[in-house]
């Protein structure tokens, strides 16, 4: 590649969209897909071609950031094989269930779902430390989470805010959440791949890209580096965001972040 032909000035506010969306992403666990796809669309993409990129480009970055999850010690491993396996199987359903069902009732259960947790951790977080015991459910948390991944990226709010309710230690959760987050990814984006295509592999997405591989390893060290009951709390505050840009999104449609949920 010929590094000097390519125009930075022109790509530099996509490198920029990746770079926060990962870094969020990497840090609480949950967030690129939609803060991602948001910012394609108000840097002018179209519906389609920006949740293509996204997808595409979350692929790389959520190895990325596993990857530096583990170099932080951020990783449960035992965890991850009981959240993993679960997750892929999940996900092929969610796409198949995409394909040929009419689902859209899971929106406002998941939202508000959501919200829930998310005002639980913010709660939990203000008055006691967390306790770092075994998950119980945790197969059929990553199935459903899974299913709800191939909708629109529910993976990270879903397992992350989860596992922090039942007592996990934030950074443990975010971290084994990140790492699984890679295989589910590209399961479902290999099943959906044959709609995809290589219109997925634009400039926008090199710029994503860019962007994303420089924060996942930051988000990581700020996940490790972070006090337990400030990252609760941002996880928790990060859920409710979603849970009402959602909302807002299904009464004022055609709004980004929730479009393919």
């Amino acid at each position: 590649m010929d590094w000097t032909a390519i125009p930075w000035q022109a790509l530099a506010p996509f490198i920029v969209a990746g770079f926060l969306a990962e870094l969020i992403d990497s840090a609480v666990g949950m967030g690129f897909g939609v803060i991602g796809n948001s910012m394609l669309l108000l840097l002018g993409l179209p519906p389609a071609a920006a949740s293509s990129v996204t997808h595409m480009v979350e692929g790389f970055t959520s190895g990325v950031s596993g990857a530096s999850h583990a170099l932080q010690r951020n990783i449960d491993w035992t965890l991850f094989g009981r959240l993993v396996i679960p997750g892929i199987a999940g996900g092929l359903l969610g796409v198949w269930a995409l394909s040929h069902l009419s689902l859209s009732v899971l929106r406002p259960i998941l939202l508000v779902y959501l919200a829930a947790v998310g005002t639980y951790l913010i709660w939990r977080g203000a008055r006691r430390a967390q306790a770092y015991r075994r998950m119980r459910g945790v197969g059929a948390l990553g199935f459903f989470a899974g299913f709800l991944d191939a909708f629109g990226g529910a993976w990270g709010p879903v397992t992350t805010g989860s596992l922090i309710a039942q007592g996990m230690t934030p950074r443990m959760a975010v971290g084994t959440v990140n790492a699984a987050e890679f295989f589910v990814t590209v399961t479902v984006l290999s099943a959906f791949i044959g709609s995809l295509g290589l219109q997925s592999v634009t400039f926008a997405a090199l710029g994503l890209f860019i962007g994303g591989i420089v924060a996942a390893p930051i988000g990581a060290l700020i996940t490790r580096r972070a006090p337990s009951r400030s990252l609760t709390q941002w996880i928790g505050g990060l859920m409710i965001v979603l849970s009402l840009w959602g909302f807002v999104s299904l009464i004022f449609a055609p709004l980004p972040l929730f479009a393919r949920m």
